[in-house]
């Protein structure tokens, strides 16, 4: 099955029109890459639901969603910022995914504490977001993504701001939480670092001015044969942000 499908769908921002035909079998694992503007963030904000889309279509999961509310997609996301609410302990910030409601039942609260294992927090339930660290944040949201059990995860760079090694090891844990799920979920993952797509990535999609200009096996994109576009993009890519 094919869990996403974009026909002709285009957004204009600053004046200037993206334009994203693309598709995503599922239980793929596909890496965006490309300068800060190309549009990436923009492709998973319309996927998701937080931009609409001028025209075009936007299917997943064989649904026909390019209208949809973003809450009814079959979608998580993951953001840069961990997206946390402060007032709440962990437990209930992974909860809350569960039952979005202000009274959280014990059923939820133990899925909450078990998802808090399962990402190396176990016994961090009471701890709010100010309590810990940058990465332990993340792994609440990751937990959090993970227990909504979405055939659909969308990756917009939420290890950012980590180091080189804890950023690999958040990946290694979404790799790991996704191989234990039922139904392992499509991954979309926006990411600056190419050593990010070799170590985790089935495909790889690179944009350019709104547009995705190549896409394939990531091996055979960033290794054996790399078009001189993204070669001149890895020879001078930096980590910075994206509208």
């Amino acid at each position: 099955m094919t869990a996403i499908e974009l026909n002709g769908v285009t957004h204009r921002y600053e004046g200037a029109e993206m334009r994203f035909d693309l598709t995503v079998e599922a239980g793929e694992w596909l890496a965006l890459i490309g300068p800060s503007g190309a549009g990436k963030s923009t492709l998973l904000d319309l996927v998701a639901g937080f931009l609409a889309p001028e025209s075009g279509t936007i299917h997943l999961m064989g649904a026909d969603r390019t209208r949809d509310e973003p809450a009814t997609r079959p979608i998580s996301m993951m953001f840069q910022d961990n997206n946390l609410f402060a007032h709440l302990t962990a437990e209930e910030n992974v909860a809350i995914g569960l039952e979005p409601r202000a009274r959280l039942g014990r059923a939820a609260r133990e899925r909450a504490r078990k998802g808090l294992a399962e990402v190396g927090l176990e016994g961090f339930g009471p701890r709010r977001p100010a309590e810990m660290s940058g990465g332990e944040r993340q792994r609440v949201a990751l937990a959090r993504a993970f227990l909504r059990e979405r055939p659909i995860l969308l990756l917009d760079e939420p290890f950012a701001a980590l180091g080189p090694a804890l950023r690999a090891e958040m990946l290694a844990l979404v790799a790991r939480l996704r191989a234990r799920a039922s139904m392992p979920p499509t991954v979309v993952m926006v990411t600056h670092h190419p050593d990010d797509a070799r170590g985790f990535a089935d495909r790889l999609a690179f944009l350019e001015n709104g547009r995705i200009a190549l896409t394939g096996p990531v091996a055979e994109l960033l290794d054996e044969r790399p078009d001189p576009r993204l070669r001149a993009y890895l020879g001078g890519a930096r980590d910075s942000g994206e509208p």
